[in-house]
C-alpha cells in the first residue's frame, strides 16, 4: 500500500486531533506521534502549531478564501445573489466545521492569547474572511451592483456572523440539527440583498436582467 507523503499524513493527524480533542490539548508532539514521524519532521514542514492551524483550515475544510479573494478580484461575474449564496454556503460548512477545532481555547485564557499572537505573526485569524468579503462587496458597490450608501463591512459581518453562528447555536434544540445549509444559505442572502442591492444586482453576467 503506497504511503501518503508526510506532509499529508501530518495534515491528516494535525485534523483529526483538532476535531476530536481540541487544538488547546492537540500538541504538536502529539500530531507527529500520530502522523508516524518524528516532532522535527513536523517542523520541516510547519513553522508552529498555529501555522498547522491555519493550513488544516485551508487544505482540509471547505474554501472559503479563495472563492472571495477570486470574487473581490473579478467583480460583475455571475449574479451578486448567485455569488452570495455559494460565500454563504461555503462559510457555513466551514464555520460547522472549524467551530469543533478552535472552541477549546476559548476555555483557557492565555493559551488563546498565546495563539492570537501566533496568528498575527503570520497575517491570519479568524478576521480575514470578513475583510474578503468586505473587499469583495466594496468592488460590487464600485461596478453599481450594491448600494451606494451600504455599509459593505457591516454587511459582510452580518453574512458571516450569522454562518458562523449556525455552527452552535442549534446544539441544545431537541433534534440538536442545524437549519440545512443550502436553504439557510439562500434566505440568509435574500434577506441581506433586500438592504444592500443596488438596481442591476440581479443581472445575469451577460449584462441582461434575471427573470
Amino acid at each position: 500500500m503506497e504511503t501518503k507523503p508526510a506532509r499529508v499524513r501530518i495534515l491528516d493527524a494535525a485534523h483529526e486531533l483538532m476535531l476530536t480533542v481540541g487544538l488547546a490539548r492537540a500538541t504538536t508532539k502529539e500530531i507527529a506521534r500520530a502522523a508516524g514521524c518524528s516532532e522535527a519532521a513536523l517542523y520541516k514542514y510547519f513553522d508552529s502549531k498555529e501555522d498547522l492551524f491555519v493550513r488544516v483550515l485551508a487544505e482540509r475544510l471547505p474554501r472559503l478564501t479563495p472563492l472571495l479573494s477570486g470574487l473581490a478580484a473579478q467583480p460583475g461575474q455571475g449574479t451578486l445573489e448567485e455569488n452570495l449564496t455559494e460565500i454563504a454556503r461555503r462559510a457555513a460548512l466551514f464555520y460547522e466545521q472549524s467551530f469543533p477545532i478552535a472552541a477549546s481555547l476559548y476555555a483557557e485564557t492565555q493559551l488563546k492569547q498565546r495563539h492570537d499572537d501566533g496568528l498575527r505573526k503570520i497575517g491570519s485569524g479568524p478576521h480575514m474572511p470578513i475583510e474578503s468579503l468586505d473587499a469583495y462587496l466594496s468592488a460590487e458597490q464600485a461596478a453599481g451592483r450594491v448600494r451606494a450608501d451600504a455599509d459593505t463591512f457591516a454587511a459582510a459581518s452580518l453574512l458571516l456572523g450569522a454562518c458562523a453562528q449556525r455552527a452552535f447555536a442549534y446544539d441544545a434544540t431537541e433534534s440538536g440539527e442545524r437549519p440545512p445549509v443550502d436553504t439557510f444559505a439562500a434566505r440568509l442572502v435574500r434577506t441581506l440583498l433586500g438592504g444592500i442591492a443596488g438596481g442591476n444586482s440581479m443581472a445575469q453576467s451577460d449584462g441582461r436582467p434575471r427573470p
